[in-house]
Parts: C-alpha cells; structure tokens; sequence
C-alpha cells in the first residue's frame, strides 16, 4: 500500500531528487566561473591537462548542465555526459592512492562520494526527468 502512494509521488520526487543531485554542481560551478583565474591555477596545480580549457569544461559540465538538468533539459543524455565527467573528475581530483595520511582519507571520501553521485546521475538516465521538467513539455 506504502508503494502505491509513493508512485503516485514519484514525479515530485524525481523534481526534488534532480535540484539535490545538482546542488554541488550548481555552487561549485559557479564558484568556478566567478573564480575562473583560480580555477586555471588549482587545474595547473592538480596537474590537470591544459588547465584553461580544463576549466571551462569544468564551468560548462557543472554550472551549464547542472542548471539543465535542474530544469529537465535534455535530462538522460546530460545525466550520463556528467556521470562520466564526475568519473574523470573522481580520477584527475581524488586519486587517494597516490596519497598518504589524512590527505589520504579526505581524498578517499570525496572520490566515493563522486562514485555515489555517478550513481544518482545513472539512476537519474534510467527514469528519466519525471513530469515537471522541460523535456515532458
């Protein structure tokens, strides 16, 4: 009976389920716009590959897509393109294993973190925007 009432809630929740899975794309995203020399300069540091164009695929995936999936705009395919950049960032970004101490750990978090947000962004691919999004328009 539960699920049944839950289905019936399964669009809203898609809605809700998009704004929170972009929240950090969306911050960060713009963050990296209105800091972009500061971005160029961390992407050098990382060792990131041409670090300029680096971040403005990193300006573009996470504040342009994150704002369309936001509003269920081109939703599966944008899901999965962001789903493989969350992996390139997890391995460019967090490569734990290459680090010791708490430098170690930290970076340990955020690239299993990155992993569980590719899985909301994969999940998200599957079912799609839900009702209220641009695409069902």
């Amino acid at each position: 009976m539960r699920y049944l009432s839950l289905e019936h809630q399964k669009d809203p929740l898609l809605l809700v389920a998009r704004v929170l899975l972009m929240v950090l794309f969306v911050l960060f995203g713009w963050q990296k716009l209105t800091g972009f020399s500061g971005t160029v300069s961390y992407m050098t540091s990382a060792g990131t590959p041409v670090p300029t164009f680096s971040a403005i695929i990193a300006v573009v995936m996470e504040l342009v897509v994150g704002i369309a999936i936001v509003v269920g705009f081109f939703t599966r395919p944008l899901a999965l393109l962001l789903a493989l950049y969350t992996l390139g960032a997890a391995l460019i970004g967090h490569h734990y294993w290459t680090m010791q101490g708490m430098e170690q750990y930290a970076n340990m978090i955020n690239f299993y973190k990155n992993i569980s947000i590719i899985g909301g962004l994969l999940l998200l691919c599957i079912t799609g925007p839900g009702r209220y999004s641009l695409d069902r328009k």
